[in-house]
């Protein structure tokens, strides 16, 4: 399974990081993956929203390539102090994360979300109609939307997976790595990184 994690300037250190530490240790427990850390344009490295630089693997591949992740990962950052220049919040004014989005989804493509990444998916139009959950501070801007909102912290919703704020990303990334590899290695994951899962992930199944 190949996995990209979509950045971009000004993402949220931990919502990118947690979950690539969480997919990596699965790896390294036998899961059958590869985890990749992509951004739109090319570049040699982002800045996150806490001055973290973090380097790239390279662009994101066009959702029809034979190359492109079995699964997108897009965390969130920024999107409540509204950052015009680095943050969620800006790549939803300029639209083309949301647009990249909406293209892998139209796709087939399994997107998950963390943080306020959930207002990219619900900027790029896939949560219509659809159960997830974004950072406390957005709710109500998610409330605004076609979404419906779950107060929980990992919503499953088949082809959409989001988290709420910044740490459940780790949750969310255990949560998919059980869905697609098994209880065991999620359990292996969270014993290595001495992680206390919290709550089951709500799903409509």
């Amino acid at each position: 399974m190949k996995i990209g994690i979509l950045l971009y300037q000004g993402f949220d250190e931990i919502d990118a990081i947690g979950p690539f530490e969480v997919f990596e240790n699965a790896i390294a427990n036998g899961a059958d993956a590869d985890v990749r850390l992509y951004t739109l344009e090319s570049t040699d490295q982002i800045t996150a929203s806490h001055g973290l630089r973090v380097g790239v693997d390279g662009v994101l591949p066009e959702p029809t390539a034979d190359d492109r992740p079995d699964l997108l990962v897009v965390p969130g950052g920024g999107w409540a102090a509204k950052k015009p220049e680095a943050s969620a919040w800006a790549e939803a004014q300029k639209g083309e994360v949301p647009d990249a989005i909406a293209a892998y989804h139209a796709a087939g493509v399994p997107i998950a979300a963390v943080c306020t990444g959930g207002m990219l998916l619900a900027t790029a139009g896939v949560t219509d109609g659809r159960r997830a959950i974004t950072h406390g501070s957005a709710i109500n801007e998610l409330e605004a939307t076609d979404a419906v909102v779950v107060h929980q912290r990992v919503v499953d919703d088949g082809d959409i997976i989001t988290a709420g704020g910044v740490t459940s990303g780790i949750d969310l990334a255990l949560h998919l790595v059980e869905r697609e590899f098994g209880e065991s290695i999620a359990a292996a994951v969270a014993t290595t990184m001495e992680y206390e899962r919290r709550t089951e992930p709500y799903s409509p199944a």
